[in-house]
């Protein structure tokens, strides 16, 4: 039983070491066969590739692109232009799409020199030593039709071999492109940024960009050769405002581009004060047929157009294609368009450009029209240039055979495009005899931004061959991938042919200003482009315009007189505005201005008052300055005040030359004699102060006018006071027993007018120190006159100065009031009382006169209140003495007075 259980275990112990054996080599085989299933895997899937790949290259070729223009070149530049429309059926989806070609395209011959710049500046590069000198440049041009889908299958055909587009396969040799321009309008230049875009391909455009488009976090590839599109809204408001242009209209096309431009300049013009009399949409219209949908626009067309002399238009291909359209429907349907005669604002696209089946509208419509354009210097060799093309030369160049057939009216050799009864071209056919809409020989400012792009990409490549350490091969160069492009061409600065130093900002856009540019049309359908003016975005805020208004060739319609684009008359200067109600801003009517105010320039918003030294004309439209108002010496009133205080004066000096010669005398002592004395002197210099107050005031004649005016008056008013209390002191003594003759003499008489004229020396002393008077200007007591015065400085202290005096006279006045009736022989009270009497009749008289009056007539009032009080005294107090004195000195002894005291 041993050995057989001796074998069990051997056999046990082999099966086991056989299993494991086993195992072993079934992973073996398994590896084995999953790689060798990897390798299989791997060639089928290169099989399919490569088979793949030739199905696909050699797929039947679509119909021959006719429409392209192709050079070889070790690094290619791409090109979409826009010079054909497409006549294209709607997408029906009951059979694959099909690419049709264009029997009888529509075209913008003008749009051909875009085609034809590019190509200039490329042959330019490639015959200069100094730019790339061991690389040749070649491009490869494509037409966008104006059509989306036209513009991606001809974007793929710039990615993919030549009339292969198949995407991410290169068939045969590639181009190795490098950049691509295009296109002509922001949608252009959308439907190509969408696919090249992926590929991070620069692309230079020649049009404003939408800001959807313009935004560089979505599109970083995208460079613009124009300035910014606001740059040239604001040179649009700069340009009406310059002419006062506040009425006009709008017209773009009813797309986002146009949807955009309306957004931005309405609210611009409205901040700068111009309405929009019409805003309209044109709907978009890309082929002959779509003209049919215009025929119910035109009566509405016809009757905005009439609205406004001015038209603002956005003028991309489109908008010009179907406003010119409209035109001439509206001419052929006997439409009344006598509104076309206006002026036409153009935007920056425009290039005057007619289309083949327009060829009947009269390009006069757009004599005088005024368009920005993008700074740009003309090239000879350009032109030269453009006259070695003829219809046989070159080769590769499919639009010119559609352009030149289209634009002489000739079928060019080897064409299929010939129609019926059409001449052979005899290649003498010369561009510079094309009408200018059709073509122009000088440069538009679309085919110089073309020019630029080039000459752009150009130093930007030619700068990365600088930046490397090794001499520039051409086997390098040639070998660049596009997306090493960018941080040359954000950087790149050159001069190009023409002087002009080009380069981009930080957006990627061109930094540079606009031309205003002056369209002058001739009957021949010749055209005329005049720089008139420019726009710089670097200039001072409202100056970015500068224009020369002489060189301006207006519509025949306004007969060279600046046309007017208001929505009503203006309103001349001395009235101001009015709004209406349910009326725009700009539509107003007009309202004279209020007494005191004018306006002294058009459309003014409201009335305003004049400074203080000036005043309004009749007519309210502008200040005088006011004559100074002074009671001068020359004038009238002056010189009678003058001729009466002189008279008066000497009449006074006459009495006191009578009381001094008869001082002697009975009459003249009766009364105090020194006290008639100090009356007189008194009032002769009263007579003579009042002189201060003609002729025009200075620093000391106002100080003296009042003061002096003041203490003299104040002297004679107390001198009248002490002559009364000298009577009546004296017929008081006169009784037995009184106690009052010891009052009576000078010494009283002295006291009381020296004491009372201390008391108005110390008024006016206060006065002088405290607030003196000085010269002043009044400039608003009288419209047209400014007073020239003395400002009193305090008036309190002037009224207490004659308060104090008035007090003084009412004060005699009573006091010889109650002594009147004494004995008259020696009593003159009476005459003082009535003199008196006319002194305070003058004064009380004098306060509400004067506070009624203005300018010289108030300084008049007073120099007369002093003429009149001071002849007041000098009259019933002194005349009754002379008259005795020199008419009857019979009557001037003791013995007479005493009899007729008796």
């Amino acid at each position: 039983m041993q050995p057989g259980y001796a074998l069990s275990n051997n056999k046990s112990n082999g099966n086991r070491g056989f299993c494991v054996e086993d195992l072993g080599l079934r992973r073996s085989l398994k590896m084995s066969v999953f790689f060798l299933l990897l390798l299989l895997s791997l060639w089928l899937l290169t099989l399919a590739e490569s088979k793949a790949n030739h199905i696909m290259c050699n797929v039947n070729d679509p119909l021959p692109i006719v429409h392209e223009y192709y050079q070889p070149g070790d690094l290619a530049i791409g090109g979409i232009v826009s010079q054909l429309f497409s006549i294209a059926d709607l997408l029906s989806f009951m059979e694959d799409p099909k690419i049709k070609p264009l029997d009888e395209p529509i075209s913008a011959p003008k749009n051909y020199q875009h085609v034809l710049s590019l190509v200039f500046a490329v042959k330019e590069i490639n015959e200069k030593p100094e730019i790339l000198p061991n690389v040749t440049l070649g491009f490869h041009i494509y037409d966008s039709y104006f059509d989306a889908r036209l513009t991606y299958q001809n974007t793929m055909n710039l990615l993919s071999t030549r009339h292969r587009p198949v995407p991410n396969y290169n068939c045969g040799s590639p181009k190795n492109l490098v950049a691509v321009i295009g296109g002509l309008d922001s949608e252009t230049s959308l439907y190509v940024a969408n696919i090249i875009g992926t590929y991070k391909i620069p692309q230079v455009t020649y049009c404003f960009l939408l800001p959807v488009i313009n935004d560089k976090t979505k599109f970083p590839s995208i460079y613009q050769m124009v300035p910014k599109e606001m740059y040239q809204n604001s040179g649009i408001v700069q340009l009406l405002l310059h002419f006062q242009w506040t009425w006009v209209g709008i017209i773009a096309m009813d797309d986002d581009k146009g949807i955009h431009f309306m957004q931005t300049l309405t609210p611009m013009l409205s901040q700068s004060g111009i309405c929009a009399a019409f805003t309209e949409r044109i709907r978009p219209t890309s082929s002959v047929y779509d003209l049919v949908s215009l025929m119910g626009d035109m009566e509405n067309m016809a009757s905005l157009l009439n609205m406004t002399n001015v038209i603002i238009v956005n003028a991309h291909t489109h908008t010009v294609f179907a406003l010119t359209a409209l035109i001439l429907l509206g001419v052929i349907a006997e439409v009344d368009m006598t509104g076309i005669s206006k002026v036409w604002i153009m935007t920056a696209e425009w290039a005057f450009t007619s289309n083949t089946f327009q060829g009947g509208i009269d390009s006069q419509v757009f004599h005088g029209a005024l368009s920005f354009t993008i700074q740009s210097r003309q090239l000879l060799e350009f032109q030269y240039f453009l006259q070695g093309l003829n219809p046989h030369y070159p080769k590769r160049d499919g639009f010119l055979r559609v352009f030149w057939q289209q634009a002489f009216k000739c079928s060019p050799l080897d064409s299929n495009l010939d129609e019926e009864n059409t001449e052979s071209c005899s290649g003498e056919e010369k561009l510079e005899h094309l009408p200018g809409p059709f073509f122009e020989m000088s440069m538009t400012g679309q085919s110089y931004s073309i020019y630029n792009a080039v000459q752009a990409i150009a130093h930007a490549i030619d700068a990365i061959g600088s930046s490397r350490p090794k001499p520039r091969e051409r086997c390098e160069l040639s070998n660049l991938q596009h997306w090493q492009l960018h941080p040359f061409l954000r950087s790149t600065s050159f001069n190009n042919s023409a002087g002009e130093k080009v380069f981009f900002n930080s957006d990627g856009e061109l930094a540079a200003g606009f031309d205003i540019i002056n369209w002058v049309t001739f009957p021949n359908q010749s055209i005329i482009r005049i720089k008139v003016g420019h726009m710089d975005p670097q200039a001072s805020p409202g100056k970015e315009v500068t224009v020369n208004k002489k060189i301006i060739t207006w519509h025949r319609k306004f007969n060279q007189v600046l046309p007017l684009a208001v929505c009503n008359e203006p309103c001349h200067p001395g009235y101001s505005r009015k709004k209406k109600e349910g009326k725009q801003f700009c539509c107003y009517g007009c309202v004279p201005c209020p007494e005191g105010k004018i306006a002294d320039r058009k459309d003014m918003d409201d009335c305003f008052k004049c400074p203080g030294d000036q005043y309004p004309n009749k007519d309210h439209s502008h200040c005088l300055h006011k004559m100074p108002n002074f009671l001068s010496y020359e004038e009238p009133l002056g010189v009678i005040l003058v001729v009466l205080a002189l008279f008066f004066s000497l009449i006074t000096a006459l009495v006191i030359g009578i009381f001094i010669k008869h001082r002697n005398t009975p009459i003249v002592r009766a009364n105090n004699r020194n006290l008639s004395y100090s009356l007189l002197f008194s009032l002769f210099f009263c007579f003579l102060c009042s002189l201060l107050f003609i002729g025009r005031p200075h620093a000391v004649t106002c100080y003296l006018r009042q003061t002096s005016f003041g203490i003299i008056f104040s002297m004679a008013v107390s001198s009248v006071l002490a002559k009364t209390i000298t009577v009546v002191l004296a017929f008081m003594a006169t009784k037995p027993g009184s106690r009052m003759r010891k009052w009576v003499g000078k010494r009283l008489a002295n006291a009381v007018v020296l004491s009372s004229s201390l008391i108005q020396v110390g008024i006016c002393g206060v006065w002088l120190c405290v607030a003196p008077p000085f010269p002043d200007l009044d400039t608003h007591s009288l419209a047209e006159e400014a007073v020239v015065e003395c400002n009193e400085g305090s008036p309190i202290m002037f009224y207490c100065v004659l308060g104090y005096m008035g007090f003084l006279a009412l004060t005699s006045f009573v006091v010889a009031f109650f002594a009147r009736r004494l004995p008259s022989t020696f009593n003159e009270a009476k005459f003082i009382a009535f003199s008196l009497l006319v002194f305070c009749s003058v004064w009380v008289s004098f306060v509400p006169t004067y506070l009624g009056t203005k300018g010289k007539y108030m300084v008049a009032v007073e120099v007369f209140s002093i003429l009149a009080s001071s002849v007041g005294l000098l009259v019933c107090i002194f005349y009754p003495k002379c008259y005795i004195i020199v008419m009857k000195p019979d009557l001037n002894c003791k013995e007479q007075l005493i009899k007729r005291n008796k």
